[in-house]
This record gives C-alpha cells, sequence and structure tokens, in this order.
C-alpha cells in the first residue's frame, strides 16, 4: 500500500493507493504536473482503486509512479487517489545464454520519471536491463531496451537507483548504481551508455595479472566480487568484468592459469577454493575440499604424488595448491574438483621421513621452472623442496615470524644467475633475499640450514604482506607493507630508489604492470586499487617509526633508557590520553594471525605499527586471517577505481599514519593489563615474616627454644600476638591461634567469607555455617558444605539460607533451595506468594500428583492475576486447566475484537457451552456485519444450528443490501470493500422470491420440511429488536428490516398470513420512525408490489 500524506496538514493522510500483490520497492514523482486526460487513452489499463471518483475540474494533477516485487509498474493519480496504467516487465533473454532460473526472485524495480518528457518512464528489469518506457504507446511497443546496440553495456546484476540531470544543451543524462557496484551514465538522445565508472565494496585483498592475456587484471574484493580488468582497452578506461556467481564470501587469493587465458582459481575467507571461467556464462566450480580457515595463497604448479602419473595427456599438465589459516597446503585436481584434494605434508613426510610435528604453512611459491617449491612458515623459516617428490634440499632460518610473502626471480633477466634468487617478507617488517644457486645446483644429499642472508632491505615499520620482482628489470623488487606504503628496492645495492604513499591506510597486495616498466599497482584496505608510476614518486624510502626518531633524539643526550615497567606505565599513560582521537579513525583494524595466535614479544620493535599476527595473501595478495574485522558496514561504503592513471578518488577519511600506530598501541595495552592480585588468607603472619632482618633472626632463637627448650615451653604462645608468625611451624594448637585471631582480623576489615575459609580449613564446619547463618551471609559454597556437620545441620541451614535469600529477593533460588530438602509445597506458596506463577505451576505440575488441590488453585489465582493484568489468553489456559472452560470462554472474548469472539464461541462449543457459543458468535456475525463482510458472519455462524433464524436474516441482509445498492442508495461507508457470496439476485422478478429460492438452497427452507421452517419461525419470532428512531445507525436499521422481512417470510410459508401482515407493516413502520422515506418506498415496493 501506499499512503500520500500532506505536511502542511499535520500529517492528514490524503489518499491510500492499494493495487501492488507484493512489497513495493521505489516511488518516483512526475516532475510535471499534467492534465488528467493526458494518458485517457490508455483505457484498457485503467483501474479504479480507492473509493469514489471526483468531478474533472480544469487543475492538473500530480502523477507517482511505484515499482514492485509483483514485477509490476504501476502509475497513479495522486491528486484523485486512483489507478491510471498497470504495466508489467517482459522477460528478456541475455546474450550469449539463457535466464537464471532464480533471476526473478532477486528482482528489485526501481522507477525514474523523465524530467524533460512526462510520458517517458524509465525502469530496471529482472537481471540489470534499464527499460524505457512510452506511457503514449499500446501492446509491446510500449518499452524500449537501453544499449541494446552493443552488448555489455547494462549492469550485471540488479539496479537499485536511478538518477537524472539535464544539461544546458538541452540533452537529458541518466545515472544508474547496481549491485554489481557500477555507477552508469546513459545519454537519453541515444540511448546508449557513455560511460561506466566501477566502484568498490571492500578491501583489496588480491592483485594478480594474467601471464596469457597481458594487461587482464584480477581485483579480489571483499564485497564478494571478483573484477577482472582489462588495462590495455583501447575502447574504454574501465573495461571490467564483474564476477559474483558461487562467492558467498569476501574473496582473498587470487591466480591465473599460467596457459589459460579464461582460468582464474580463487580462494575465499570462507576456506572455499574455486575455478571460473571468465568468458563462459556458467557459475565457478567449487573444490569439495574446503579449509577451515580463510585462503591465503595460491598457485598454480606441477603434479605431486598420487596425482604425479609420469605419463603424457593422463592427467592435469598443472594442479592448483591453496594454503590457509588452518596451517596446511592442500593440491587440488583442476579436472576432478569434486574429488579429495590431497594434503602435502603427507608426502613431505613420507619422502622426508620426519616424524615431528611440522609447522604452520603461511605461503607458498613455485620457482617458474616448476621444479622447486619454497613453502613458509608461521615459525618464521622457509623450506626449499625438490619436485616431485618434495625432497627438503635447505631450511632458511632469518625471519623469526610468519612469513607473508615469497617470490621467486624470474628467469628471463639479463643476468641468469639471479633466477636463484628468492625475496620474503614477514611481520617483522624486513624484507630478506637469499641466494639459493648453489644449493639449487648442487643439491646435497642431507638438508643444510641457510642463516644469513645475501641482501637485507630493512626501512619499513610494518609487517610485509606482498612482494613483486619487476619483470623488466633485474634484481628490482617492490614491497607492500602494513605502514600504508609501497617501496621500490634495488636489491643487489640494497637501496631503497622509490616510496609510493597513496593510499590511505594498509597495502594488501601489490603486483608490477607487465607492459609498462614504470607502472606498479597496488590495492589496501581503503577499498581502492592504485596504479602509479615509480619514476615520479617523491620519497624514495618509508616514512621512519615513531621510536626511531625518539632514539635518535635521546642519543645526544645520553639519557638512561627507562627500565621495562615505567615503559609500560608511560605507554597506558599516553594510550589514555589519544584514545579519543584514535576513535575517528574510520580504518578497520585487521587483526588476528594466521592460526589465530598473536605475538606480543616485549622485544619486538616499535616501529611495527601492528604488532599483532595477522594472516597474509599471497600471489601479490596480503593475508587476512578469519578473525578478520571488516564490517559489512564499511564494506558497503563507495570507493572507486582511479579516475586516471595516476590519481584515486576515495571516500576513506584521511588519517594521520601516527594515530593508526596509537591505536594499536592502546589495543596492545588493552590486552597486557596485569591481573589484580588477590586478597592475602594470613595477612597478620604474613606482615611479622616482613620485618627487619634483626626480628626475623630473632624469631628462628625463638622457634628453637620452643621446639627444643623444655624451659621455654610455658612462656611463649606461638600462633598468637607478636608471634603469630611462629604459628606455622609449631604444632596444631598454635596453628589454631593463628587461625583465630587472622578470622578475627578479616571479620573487623569486613572480610568474613576469608574467616568462614580458615574455619574450614581447621574443620569447623559447623561454627562456620553457624556464624554465617547468625550474620546472614550464607552461599552457596558454605551450604554445599553443611552436608558434612550432619543431616540436622544440613536442612537447618538449608532453610535459613533460603530465608536470606528471600530477604535479598531471590524467590526463585529461595524455592529452589527448599526442593534440596523435600519441601515442595513450602517452594511452591512462597513463588505463589510472590505472584511467580509460571515457575510455582512448574514445579506443582513436576512434583505433586495430578488431582492435587494446590494445582487448582494455582491455576485460579494465575488466571485472576493475569485477567488483572490484561492477558486473557494466558488466562483463559490456566481456566481451561483448572476445569473452568465457562470461565475461560468468557475471558478470550473479553476484548470484543472479531478474531477473540470467534475463538471464544470455538471454545465454548468444544467444551460444551452451547448457549455462551451461539451469544459469542451472534456478537461476532454482527462485528463482521459492520464490516460488510457477509461471508465471514455466515461462516461463523454455521456451525451454530441453534442460530438457524439469524442466518436467514443475514441472508435477507445480504440480498436487501444488494437489491438497494444496485439502485445507488447509498446506506453506509466502511472503509471494507462489501464480501458477497456468489447467490444469484434476479432483478426481473420480486425480491422476496429471490431470497425463498436461496432460503431454500443454501439452508433447507421449504414448505415440505415443516418440523425445519417451525424452528427457524419460532427462533425469528422471539427475537425482538428496539423501535426504530431519526438517530439509528442505517446498518442497525437495516438489520431490523432484514428481520422483519424474514419473519414475513416464515409466516408466508406456513400460511400465517395474518403474522406476515404484521411483519410487512412493522418493517414499513420502523422506516417512517426512522424518518427515512426513501428507505420505505423501497420496502414498500418489496412489501406490497404495488407500492401502495
Amino acid at each position: 500500500m501506499i499512503v500520500i500524506i500532506d505536511i502542511n496538514r499535520k500529517g492528514e493522510v490524503i489518499h491510500r493507493l492499494r493495487g501492488h500483490d507484493g512489497e513495493i520497492h521505489f516511488l518516483s514523482w512526475c516532475p510535471q504536473l499534467c492534465e488528467p486526460q493526458f494518458l485517457s487513452d490508455m483505457t484498457s489499463d485503467t483501474l479504479e482503486l480507492n473509493g469514489e471518483l471526483t468531478t474533472e475540474d480544469a487543475t492538473k494533477d500530480c502523477f507517482l509512479a511505484s515499482g514492485s516485487r509483483d514485477q509490476t509498474i504501476r502509475v497513479w493519480n495522486a491528486t484523485k487517489g486512483k489507478g491510471v496504467i498497470t504495466l508489467k516487465l517482459p522477460s528478456l533473454k541475455r546474450r550469449g545464454g539463457g535466464t537464471d532460473v532464480g533471476i526473478k526472485e532477486r528482482i528489485w524495480l526501481t522507477v525514474h520519471w523523465s524530467r524533460t518528457c512526462p510520458t517517458q518512464l524509465f525502469s530496471s528489469c529482472f537481471g540489470g536491463e534499464l527499460l524505457l518506457w512510452d506511457l503514449t504507446k499500446a501492446g509491446k511497443q510500449k518499452w524500449t531496451l537501453l544499449g541494446s546496440s552493443s552488448e555489455g553495456q547494462n549492469h550485471s546484476r540488479i539496479v537499485f537507483n536511478l538518477s537524472s540531470v539535464s544539461l544546458q544543451d538541452n540533452r537529458e543524462l541518466l545515472l544508474s548504481t547496481s549491485m554489481d557496484r557500477d555507477v552508469k551514465c546513459w545519454d537519453l538522445n541515444t540511448l546508449e551508455c557513455s560511460w561506466t565508472q566501477p566502484t568498490l565494496g571492500g578491501f583489496v585483498y588480491s592483485l594478480a595479472f594474467s601471464p596469457v592475456n597481458i594487461g587482464s587484471l584480477a581485483i579480489g574484493v571483499g564485497d564478494s566480487m571478483i573484477r577482472v580488468w582489462d588495462t590495455l582497452s583501447l575502447q574504454r578506461a574501465y573495461d571490467i568484468k564483474t564476477l559474483w556467481q558461487g562467492i558467498k564470501s569476501k574473496v582473498t587469493a587470487l591466480c591465473w592459469h599460467p596457459t589459460k587465458e579464461s582460468t582464474l582459481a580463487f580462494g575465499t575467507d570462507d576456506g572455499k577454493v574455486g575455478i571460473y571461467e571468465i568468458y563462459s556464462n556458467k557459475p565457478p566450480q567449487i573444490s569439495s575440499s574446503y579449509h577451515r580457515k580463510t585462503v591465503y595463497t595460491l598457485a598454480w604448479g606441477p603434479p605431486l604424488p598420487p596425482l604425479a602419473t609420469g605419463g603424457d595427456g593422463d592427467g592435469p599438465a598443472v594442479t592448483l595448491y591453496s594454503c590457509a589459516g588452518e596451517g596446511i597446503i592442500l593440491q587440488h585436481n583442476p579436472w576432478k574438483l569434486t574429488t579429495d584434494a590431497q594434503d602435502v605434508n603427507r608426502l613431505i613426510r613420507e619422502t622426508n621421513g620426519i616424524k615431528h610435528k611440522l609447522p604452520g604453512r603461511s605461503e607458498l611459491n613455485w620457482k617458474p621452472d616448476g621444479k622447486i617449491l619454497a613453502i613458509g612458515n608461521d615459525d618464521g623459516s622457509i623450506e626449499i623442496f625438490q619436485a616431485p617428490r618434495l625432497k627438503l634440499l635447505c631450511t632458511i632460518q632469518t625471519h623469526h615470524k610468519l612469513v607473508n610473502a615469497i617470490r621467486w626471480h624470474h628467469p628471463h633477466g639479463a643476468q641468469p644467475e639471479l633466477s636463484s634468487l628468492i625475496a620474503s617478507g614477514s611481520n617483522n617488517a624486513i624484507v630478506y633475499v637469499h641466494n639459493l644457486k648453489t644449493v639449487l645446483e648442487s643439491p646435497p644429499d642431507t638438508a643444510i640450514t641457510v642463516t644469513e642472508p645475501y641482501r637485507t632491505l630493512p626501512g619499513h615499520t610494518a609487517k610485509i604482506t606482498s612482494l613483486a620482482w619487476s619483470p623488466h628489470h633485474d634484481a628490482m623488487l617492490v614491497s607492500a607493507c602494513y605502514d600504508g606504503t609501497a617501496q621500490v628496492w634495488d636489491v643487489l645495492k640494497e637501496e631503497p630508489l622509490s616510496n609510493y604513499r597513496g593510499h590511505i591506510g594498509r597495502l594488501l597486495g601489490v603486483q608490477w604492470s607487465p607492459v609498462d616498466p614504470d607502472c606498479v599497482w597496488t590495492g589496501g584496505d581503503d577499498f581502492t586499487a592504485r596504479q602509479w608510476e615509480v619514476s615520479k614518486q617523491q620519497h624514495t624510502q618509508p616514512p621512519r617509526g615513531k621510536k626511531s626518531i625518539e632514539l635518535e633524539k635521546k642519543r645526544p643526550n645520553c639519557s638512561k633508557t627507562k627500565s621495562k615497567k615505567a615503559r609500560k606505565r608511560t605507554e597506558k599513560g599516553s594510550v589514555g590520553q589519544e584514545g579519543e582521537e584514535s576513535q575517528e579513525n574510520t580504518t578497520q583494524n585487521v587483526v588476528g594471525s594466521r592460526n589465530g595466535s598473536a605475538d606480543r614479544a616485549e622485544e619486538e620493535e616499535e616501529d611495527c605499527r601492528d604488532e599483532t599476527e595477522m594472516a597474509k595473501l599471497s600471489n601479490g595478495t596480503p593475508r587476512i586471517a578469519v578473525s578478520l574485522d571488516e564490517p559489512r558496514a564499511q564494506e558497503n561504503t563507495d570507493s572507486v577505481l582511479p579516475n586516471s592513471l595516476h590519481t584515486v578518488v576515495s571516500r576513506t577519511p584521511q588519517m594521520k599514519p601516527d594515530r593508526l600506530k596509537d591505536e594499536r598501541r592502546r589495543e596492545r595495552a588493552e590486552v597486557t593489563v596485569k591481573k589484580k592480585k588477590g586478597r592475602s588468607v594470613l595477612p597478620l603472619s604474613t606482615i611479622n615474616d616482613h620485618q627487619s632482618k634483626e626480628q626475623l633472626l630473632s624469631d628462628c632463637v625463638n622457634l628453637a627454644n620452643i621446639l627444643y627448650s623444655k624451659e621455654s615451653e610455658s612462656q611463649s604462645r606461638p600462633g598468637s600476638g607478636d608471634e603469630i608468625q611462629l604459628g606455622l611451624f609449631v604444632d596444631r594448637a598454635a596453628v589454631y591461634r593463628m587461625f583465630e585471631e587472622e578470622g578475627q582480623n578479616h571479620l573487623e576489615a569486613g572480610h568474613s567469607e576469608i574467616c568462614y575459609q580458615l574455619m574450614l580449613w581447621k574443620g569447623d564446619v559447623r561454627g562456620a555455617l553457624e556464624m554465617a547463618t547468625e550474620r546472614g551471609e550464607l552461599n552457596d559454597a558454605l551450604v554445599a558444605m553443611a552436608p558434612m556437620a550432619g543431616y540436622t545441620v544440613w536442612m537447618r541451614t538449608v532453610e535459613a539460607f533460603s530465608k536470606q535469600l528471600c530477604f535479598q529477593e531471590q524467590y526463585v533460588k529461595a524455592a529452589t533451595y527448599l526442593l534440596y530438602i523435600h519441601k515442595v509445597y513450602e517452594a511452591v506458596k512462597l513463588l505463589q506468594s510472590h505472584q511467580l506463577f509460571r515457575e510455582a505451576i512448574a514445579i506443582a505440575k513436576a512434583r505433586l500428583q495430578p488431582d492435587d488441590p494446590l494445582l487448582k488453585e494455582l491455576y485460579t489465582n494465575c488466571a485472576s492475576f493475569m485477567e488483572k493484568d490484561g492477558h486473557y489468553t494466558i488466562a483463559a489456559k490456566c481456566y481451561l486447566t483448572a476445569q473452568s472452560p465457562y470461565d475461560a470462554a468468557k475471558i478470550l472474548a473479553r476484548k470484543g475484537d472479531v478474531p477473540s469472539l470467534q475463538t471464544a464461541a470455538t471454545v465454548a462449543s468444544i467444551v460444551g457451552e452451547q448457549e455462551l457459543s451461539s451469544l459469542f458468535s451472534s456478537r461476532c456475525s454482527l462485528d463482521l456485519l459492520a464490516q460488510r463482510d457477509w461471508q465471514g458472519a455466515q461462516d461463523i455462524l454455521r456451525p451454530q444450528e441453534g442460530l438457524l433464524g439469524q442466518r436467514l436474516v443475514l441472508c435477507t441482509y445480504e440480498l436487501l443490501y444488494r437489491y438497494l445498492a444496485d439502485g445507488n442508495l447509498i446506506l453506509w461507508k466502511s472503509m471494507n470493500p462489501p464480501c458477497y457470496h456468489d447467490w444469484t439476485l434476479r432483478r426481473d422478478e420480486p425480491l422476496i422470491h429471490s431470497v425463498i429460492a436461496i432460503w431454500q438452497c443454501e439452508f433447507g427452507i421449504t414448505s415440505a420440511d415443516t418440523e425445519r421452517l417451525k424452528t427457524a419461525h419460532q427462533q425469528l419470532r422471539i427475537t425482538e429488536h428496539p423501535e426504530a428512531s431519526p438517530n439509528t445507525l442505517p446498518r442497525l436499521l437495516m438489520l431490523y428490516l432484514a428481520h422483519d422481512l424474514s419473519l414475513a417470510i416464515a409466516c408466508s410459508l406456513l400460511s400465517d398470513w395474518s403474522q406476515m401482515v404484521t411483519a410487512l407493516l412493522n418493517a414499513v413502520h420502523r422506516c417512517i420512525s426512522a424518518g427515512d422515506f426513501t428507505l420505505m418506498r423501497e420496502i414498500s415496493k418489496i412489501a406490497l408490489s404495488e407500492g401502495k
């Protein structure tokens, strides 16, 4: 329903427009006032809705268009409140394939009225198409498809919004946004798409260039979609294909097939691995082997046993490898993704005879020739294996934290020996490069360990998330980092060349352009993928961390560094002052580690701004753990890809780098807060054991005298007074004296629970319970120990604890403790006295006999209580259970609405209260009568045989109303449309003949069935109605007249002519008494054939 409200009249409802069968998606006002007749020729589709029509006048009207889930567009005259045109969406076939079966279920029908032409309306269709409707045309010529001249102009998913703008040259442009996150601009003169602006709705987790189709860039985004961008397209700047079918989570890893240009593998945040054929309309193939956590890395490589067959054509040339957060690597068969994937660790164990636990895998990268596999681990080690049996050649032990990225140098450089270089980055913010030429050329018999890097590239101030070698240069590397920058390195010289700082937030992936030697692509958590040129950057190295700057300031002063504890206190204080500023940061923290753990070592460099372990992404993609904190609200924020080669429009607010650092420091400080130390149980003896050295030595002498000198036994009392600390070293009596003094001290200090604990230590359970009972300080632990003191003490303690709980207003718990000692009645009455009827009934039903009088008392009291609070249905249930069905039916009818009366009548009929059931049915039928629902009224009375006379009256009433309504005699107005039976009312014969015919057909009232006729006549005769007056409501007057006519008809069937004439005259007299002479004339026509 559409409601039109006049806000100038204090929100008065002007019209309620009904007609749609589904939820309404969109409304659009016609921008111009139009003549009421400008759509009058569309008579075939005109619908009159919402009441009477007003007289046409000379003023112009407002028109409104609405789109609904019922696949229709309706045009309304909002001034008069009626429907004008109904448009049904056409079924369109997409190019290159059939229509998706479930596409109609995902419809979102958007409508927009043209600014310049009021007879033109734009709308979305099922699958992202846009339609132009010409409201002046009829049939299939009404609509025209936008962008039909070439493929790819329309959106690929449902359209959410439309908006238009008029230009100075009288041109009109239409803007559309869709679920595919593209913004399109349409020229309405040509109905063609002028330009498309793609946007991203999540973090850019993964970037991957196709090795076959050069320039084709795949982008994995947190909005559960993949964008394939033809960066070399000459037709459009943003020639992008969006892939979304079959993807239910964030796309965290991508990898192109090395030889097939259309095959793209992807991994998601929910652990799924799939393969997309991007030039096909089919959904992707999903591997049946799921990871338990986020997929971080995908790589194509040679098949390993058991998939390796050794023959040609027997199996796939390459297989797909995936690494995820649970720390395992799986090998998937791309020909049979439905088969189980193989765990690579099993082959590694068999080949190398490893018995110990293997480290968690965090990264893998195949050497381009497919002969060597490098695997990074969560302990910072990198293992080099020789295919196909994965023999371990060496282990690199230079990183000490989770390895996020590994990249082999390309083999097509001017210096062939550089192909043995392998670069790696981890959470310790340093990039290491190793030269494995010796190991690869002369594989050792036993694995060796490499501890020294070939080159070290320091400078970043946070964890490294991605690496990429330049395919155009020798030994030139680019690294992406959490410090928000991308750094280009000359590896051989260990020199930083260029630093890019264009992102607002952390970087998650990097790729070097395969075409332009000076171009690099990066993606981050600012919802953007950016292209930048190495030679045009102002900075050459990453920004320094805050701690390194502070250390440089301190060195000239030679000031003493603070201790670790003092440094922590200072850090906490600074974080507390800057906490409010950090809350302004809208960039989300991505926290978590590859295996769900975090490294919070104190010796970690402060330069790493995020010190918590976070999983990373491979293949040029950053790792995001399963506990990734990326709210949907943030992902739904539109941000855009680059508008040009060097600039990016982004809606993420600008943020200072040190603010990110402060926020991460605050999070670490909150986690490392020390736990509060518990209170000492023996504080007095502890204090005496921390006195001066002389006093401690004197205690040793006193203890020796007590234990070994018989003369001093009578002179000292160890365990009390100044010698309380000696109670631990003498006898049991001394310990008891120490407990007594310590307990008294705790009582005075208000720590009575420790006093009870000391009493329990020495076995005085009874004493502890008695003291706690007197002080009203019993608790669950003390009561649980009560059986140790005997049955009597236990009973007394439970009763005392129950009373204590009542004083504390914990009545349910008090009743539960009473049940422990089998006092069921006391527990039930306790709950009943505090109006906890539900709990009381539950206990009584579970523990008492079904015929116990207490149960009926509970239900009766509960019903009275619920009745006072207005909970009539619960009260009715209680009355039914308490064997008071009459009261239950009356309570159900208390509200007086139709559903309540109908339910009350049904219940009364079931329990045998037929008279009460007839009363409620009669009341319910009269209420339905006021709504002009004759069908509902008859359905209510049908089970009541004792109301046959009233059913006949309602039948006569309905036929009389239809008879008068056909004569344009408006009786009374109602918001509800009349609901008639399908009874035939013939205008060519008297109304009474039609009534008699329907009585015979529907109710079995005939002259032959004398008994049924007499029963109906008796019911009609004993029913009396008050005299009519000018104040009598029209619907009541009609009811009285229907009764008189029904009685007259019954008398005629019984040949009681005198009573028939009396009833007819009564009907005429009622009209005269009510002052309705028009109605009197109509009744006279019905009663007296000549109307005299």
